[in-house]
């Protein structure tokens, strides 16, 4: 049986103001009007929801339950109210973005540590996700936007990509590798590596794969394969396998350890920025957190 709300919630405002007509004053009606709404409610339900007492109505025990779920109807009602006020001045909000695992490491979550100190009342979320987890959280609203690469909105109708910085994908090594202090790297060098390569699904697996293959190498022996970040990290920190890596996400995790080598491809561009849904405005809050991410890239200083 479906309710009308409002006739809850006024039937709340009765029995916490003890009269028809002392309910109507706070409501800003009539006591008639008010009396034809609980009429009205009461004819839904098809049972009386008060009792005459003399010339007082006073609710039973139904009216009485009924009462408390108005209540929780405008106490919900209030607090909405307070949040849409305070997120139009930009006081609180609400932030849901998701990005690939690379994306979301030190590259997102020093800058978003910045930001929550300076918006102690913002509700932040982070998702991690392949390609196409990505994807349907957008479709579904679990997310307002992406960071990750442009490759990843491409594919897709009613997506919209705006560009913060290139990060461009390199080859990765330990900074003791043979390869770490030649000045000119050949396809044939790549070639005689053994590879750790990303998961299958991933859009950098695809990058990296196309990328070889135009830039003349023929085959590439994997080693291993993982779709965790930091096992890409600490494996080739410590071995002799080779990776590729976006260069800007990855600089924070460089330390003294690992280095890009002085290979370079037109394939391995790589465009990284907000992912959102065609025709959907942002919030102040949403906002507010890219033109921070935009003057921290721009600056050239990583949080």
């Amino acid at each position: 049986m479906k309710l009308d709300p409002k006739h809850l919630a006024q039937l709340s405002v009765i029995v916490e103001a003890g009269s028809f007509q002392s309910a109507a004053n706070r409501l800003g009606t009539t006591q008639p009007a008010l009396s034809r709404n609980m009429k009205a409610l009461e004819t839904r339900l098809g049972t009386p929801l008060f009792q005459r007492e003399g010339r007082r109505s006073i609710p039973n025990s139904l009216g009485l339950r009924l009462a408390r779920n108005g209540m929780a109807i405008r106490l919900a009602e209030e607090q909405a109210g307070i949040v849409a006020d305070q997120t139009v001045k930009g006081s609180v909000g609400e932030l849901r973005i998701g990005a690939p695992p690379i994306v979301s490491g030190r590259f997102l979550s020093d800058p978003m540590t910045e930001f929550i100190k300076a918006n102690p009342n913002c509700s932040v979320e982070i998702r991690t996700g392949l390609v196409h987890e990505l994807r349907t959280m957008l479709e579904r609203g679990q997310v307002d936007l992406v960071f990750g690469p442009e490759s990843l909105a491409e594919p897709v109708d009613g997506l919209e990509f705006e560009e913060l910085i290139d990060d461009g994908v390199g080859v990765m090594c330990r900074t003791g590798h043979a390869l770490a202090t030649r000045k000119q790297i050949m396809a044939s060098d790549l070639e005689a590596q053994v590879w750790l390569a990303h998961s299958r699904g991933s859009l950098l697996r695809q990058q990296t794969e196309a990328a070889m293959i135009a830039s003349g190498v023929r085959s590439m022996q994997i080693g291993c394969e993982t779709d965790s970040i930091r096992s890409v990290l600490e494996i080739v920190a410590e071995t002799d396998l080779i990776t590729t890596m976006p260069m800007a996400t990855t600089a924070p995790y460089l330390e003294d350890r690992l280095v890009f080598l002085s290979f370079d491809h037109p394939q391995f561009h790589r465009p990284l920025g907000t992912i959102r849904r065609k025709g959907t405005p942002s919030s102040h809050i949403e906002d507010r957190f890219v033109n921070a991410l935009r003057l921290t890239l721009n600056s050239g200083t990583p949080q």
